[in-house]
């Protein structure tokens, strides 16, 4: 306790603040000064906004996406017959909090010249509702023009871009199984009634119908593919599925999201973690150039450290001074940089809108990354880590050139001042 107070007195946090914010060193102490504390400033700057967009990319995955393609899902190997009654008995389970059937078909969208492959879901509009976020996608009452014409269908932004289509604009379902067994519904005329748009991947494959009118085309009748399940938690969606589908005749099985998406969602992580390691060094790079600083800022003030000596400053007190300095550029760049990353993490989606609009190119497509924009999502926790792991850099970055000038002989210092 009396060594912590000999190093960080009133008189070390004086002289020591003195020095910290004192323009009167060498032009190469003080361009050194300056270059160390913005390293610092950039890289808790950029680690904050990094963090920031994955944990936004997170978000998107876990709201945007799986709130459109299922969470979880029940199929039987020959279609599921009385639906009603098994999502009557799934959702006994209260984690399960809604469920609903649907048709999935793997076919062919063909308008004039162009051919597109396309995920088609059959849904019953009235349930689609309550377990997805589809609806916010789409113009008002898409849903009720859907359940209202056998023909209507909805198609991803992306799938429309692909064959150039419009809304009203009629198109070709081509169903492979169909016409390998001769059944007329191998091919259907249908009329897009609307385009989804997400801004995810999802918009390059997936398109919705009526469910009725979607297992009549697959060959269904009156069965359907299977149950998409909405969960109270994502992360527990696998052992969800795995008691329903103990607790069901044989023939029964399932799949949750961490099949169909889990691999972006760990790929999400590992760049996080990467990338966060890799700011993490920038930001020790930086903070060690702090010892450069402080180790010059001995050597320039060497006959300071002396006169203080003379006056009887102890080597503790001496420490003090120039942790204290450290500390306080260290600070002052931390705070900075902390400053400038929750700022620009609130603006980064916006201004990277507006830089894809001036140079009229997307630096994100949704045919190649989970989605199209920048997205972001501050955690005020990983702020504070930031900010922790920085200062704490800092502190031991500071340990040494304070030893060095409290090993400083007076004698030696004046001998030629």
């Amino acid at each position: 306790m009396s060594l912590t107070a000999g190093m960080f007195s009133k008189f070390t946090f004086l002289v020591g603040a003195r020095y910290g914010i004192s323009r009167k060193h060498s032009q190469l102490v003080s361009f050194i000064s300056r270059l160390s504390t913005a390293g610092l400033i950039i890289g808790v700057a950029l680690l904050i906004v990094v963090m920031s967009v994955m944990n936004g990319f997170d978000r998107e995955l876990r709201e945007r996406i799986l709130g459109i393609m299922p969470q979880a899902t029940i199929y039987h190997r020959e279609g599921i017959d009385d639906y009603p009654a098994l999502i009557k008995q799934l959702k006994q389970d209260p984690r399960i909090l809604e469920a609903a059937p649907f048709v999935q078909i793997q076919g062919l969208f063909s308008y004039q010249k162009h051919v597109a492959p396309v995920n088609l879901f059959g849904v019953d509009p009235a349930l689609e509702t309550k377990i997805s976020s589809m609806e916010e996608y789409l113009p008002p009452d898409t849903f009720a023009k859907l359940s209202k014409n056998p023909n209507a269908v909805i198609v991803g932004q992306g799938i429309a871009d692909k064959l150039r289509l419009n809304v009203g604009d009629t198109i070709t379902l081509i169903i492979p199984n169909g016409i390998d067994s001769g059944e007329t519904s191998g091919i259907l005329t249908l009329e897009v009634i609307a385009t989804l748009k997400s801004n995810t991947n999802v918009d390059q494959s997936l398109a919705l119908m009526n469910l009725a009118a979607a297992a009549q085309a697959s060959g269904f009748n009156h069965q359907v593919s299977g149950i998409r399940l909405k969960v109270n938690d994502l992360f527990a969606a696998q052992s969800i599925v795995m008691s329903a589908v103990n607790q069901l005749p044989v023939g029964y099985f399932g799949s949750d999201w961490t099949r169909t998406h889990g691999t972006i969602y760990d790929a999400i992580h590992m760049s996080k973690n990467l990338v966060g390691l890799l700011l993490l060094l920038i930001i020790g790079i930086a903070a060690f150039n702090l010892v450069s600083t402080l180790i010059m800022v001995v050597v320039d003030k060497q006959g300071d450290i002396a006169i203080l000596r003379t006056l009887g400053a102890s080597s503790r007190e001496i420490i003090g001074i120039f942790m204290i300095q450290g500390g306080l550029i260290g600070f002052i760049g931390t705070t900075i940089g902390a400053v400038l990353g929750v700022l620009f993490s609130f603006v980064v989606t916006d201004v990277i809108s507006g830089i894809e609009k001036l140079i009229g190119f997307q630096f994100l497509h949704s045919d190649v990354y989970p989605i199209s924009y920048l997205p972001s999502n501050l955690y005020w926790s990983d702020v504070a880590q930031v900010v922790a792991v920085s200062l704490i850099i800092c502190f031991f970055a500071a340990l040494y050139p304070a030893w060095r000038a409290s090993r400083v002989q007076p004698a030696d210092a004046l001998r030629y001042e």
